[in-house]
């Protein structure tokens, strides 16, 4: 009796050990991976196809992957080289001593074919839907038979609409090679309907079908995808031409309103742009790419840049007001200095700004159409910037002070308004908001010593078009230009759109010299 139950705890013993356990169908499938033979290997990978279990994903995946080693027990483990752990196959457990030495599996080119139909196929059926949408597409490019009915299979019991569309599209793709014409038919009319355009090349081959049924509804479809990406190009050119108008109007803000109060022609306002870019990308290096840097950016770039700009006002451009000629080629010589000033210290190269983890990506408004993040943010930020300036400006005691300077120079004065501490205030507050730009192109591209002259005249444009000291104007004028810069672009190219905006603008002024919105008053030297 004590033998039968010695017996029977060394069996329970052997049953719970890890690994020793009696295998199952998964287990042997995934314990041959761990073979030396690529015959055997395949076979195994086959075996795992016909068990259709999820939990042969991670294993698949780590074999497809090269992370997939051999331990001196002969059993399999992915190994996870950033934390140099070995995990089980199908339970993801970290083995605190495996069985070393760990060899490589070797896979072949021709493993790694037959692997990822497979690894497509089970991941179809995973909880994730991003994972089945990558695996739908995945399954799509393979054109097989076998792959079709998976795919149906799976659009059976789809519940989320993308990923639905996504398996319809890849059972057409499958169809499209069918040699029945009405399973060509209808796989034409989802691909038209769809609007994709990686089915164009496919489409005009299919024109040519000796079937004229089949050749009229490629052509139909065709036609239909033809006309979708042209939509789609247009929202797409509007929407970076709404992106381009922010920035517009980040570099117009503050010329308006400091060239509406000053009647100061200040070039080097495009290079408070790049300051504000330069110190976005200081912060970002102090705190060593926090994600929050972004936040003390915002007040760090305003304050230093409307610091730069109360220092060039106090000591250079006051002595030059009522002289328009001597203002800008003084301001000129400014930019000059502060640009060699950057390359001196942060060096000529240019440098990234990296965006921030809840800026990464983008909003996908339709296939082919994505939205990044970063635009939405800056569309947003001018927004706010936007308001806050205009409440500053129209509900503010300062504000006050800045609309009767502007209006009458000579009477505010008399009023008992410092005209001269306004004037600087008014030229600091105009070099901030620019700096609040360069943040904002700083998520947008490089920053570079260069970044300002990009824009100043494209912003005198704004504020010439809008009018003078008029915040309206400038909103309405950086709409404007941004959006129909983007939209001649594709149609006359980059120079030839500038040039007619350009000629645009001359025309229109001819008409309405005060602009868009004409200021009530005049600007006392």
């Amino acid at each position: 009796m004590r033998r039968v139950v010695h017996k029977g705890i060394v069996l329970a013993a052997v049953l719970a050990a890890p690994g020793l356990a009696h295998a199952g169908p998964l287990e042997d499938a995934v314990d041959g991976l761990a073979a030396s033979s690529d015959d055997q290997i395949e076979a195994a990978v086959n075996k795992l196809a016909a068990l259709d279990d999820p939990r042969a994903i991670g294993v698949l995946d780590a074999l497809c992957d090269d992370r997939l080693r051999v331990g001196s027990d002969g059993h399999p483990y992915i190994w996870d080289a950033k934390v140099r752990e070995a995990r089980r196959p199908l339970t993801n457990q970290i083995v605190s001593a495996p069985p070393r030495p760990l060899k490589e599996v070797e896979v072949s080119n021709e493993i790694r074919r037959v692997a990822f139909p497979i690894l497509a196929q089970l991941q179809l059926g995973a909880p994730d839907a991003g994972v089945r949408l990558a695996a739908a597409t995945e399954l799509s490019k393979g054109g097989s038979p076998e792959a079709a009915a998976l795919l149906r299979k799976a659009a059976g019991r789809e519940k989320d609409a993308r990923v639905l569309q996504a398996l319809r599209l890849a059972v057409a793709r499958v169809d499209l090679q069918s040699t029945a014409p009405a399973a060509r038919i209808a796989a034409l009319a989802v691909i038209g309907d769809s609007g994709d355009d990686e089915f164009i090349s496919a489409l005009r081959q299919t024109v040519r079908d000796p079937n004229p049924r089949v050749s009229a509804a490629a052509r139909s479809a065709l036609d239909a995808v033809v006309s979708h990406q042209k939509f789609i190009s247009f929202v797409g050119d509007l929407l970076h031409g709404l992106s381009l108008a922010s920035v517009l109007l980040f570099a117009a803000l503050g010329l308006a309103i400091t060239f509406g109060l000053l009647g100061v022609i200040n070039m080097a306002h495009g290079e408070m742009l790049m300051l504000g870019a330069y110190a976005t990308y200081a912060v970002q290096t102090a705190l060593h790419g926090s994600p929050a840097y972004l936040f003390l950016a915002v007040p760090v770039a305003f304050l230093s840049t409307g610091l730069v700009g109360v220092i060039l006002e106090r000591t250079v451009i006051r002595h030059l007001y009522g002289r328009p000629l001597e203002t800008l080629l003084a301001t000129w010589g400014i930019s000059l200095g502060l640009i060699q000033t950057v390359r001196l210290v942060f060096g000529a190269q240019n440098v990234t700004v990296a965006n921030p983890d809840w800026l990464a990506g983008g909003v996908q408004i339709a296939h082919g159409l994505v939205l990044p993040w970063a635009r939405i943010a800056v569309v947003a930020f001018v927004i706010v910037v936007s308001a806050l300036v205009w409440f500053i400006l129209q509900r503010t005691r300062f504000g006050l002070q800045v609309r009767a300077v502007t209006q009458n120079r000579a009477m505010a004065a008399c009023l008992g308004i410092p005209t001269r501490r306004i004037d600087a205030l008014v030229f600091g507050l105009g070099s901030g908001i620019a700096g609040l730009g360069g943040v904002a192109l700083s998520q947008l591209g490089n920053v570079g010593p260069e970044l300002g002259q990009s824009y100043i005249i494209d912003s005198f444009m704004v504020v010439v078009l809008g009018g003078v000291g008029k915040l309206a104007g400038a909103v309405a004028a950086a709409l404007g230009l941004g959006v129909v810069n983007k939209l001649l672009e594709p149609l006359a190219g980059a120079v030839l759109g500038k040039i007619a905006v350009l000629v645009f603008i001359i025309l229109f002024i001819q008409r309405r010299p005060q602009g868009l919105f004409a200021l009530k008053g005049r600007v006392e030297a």
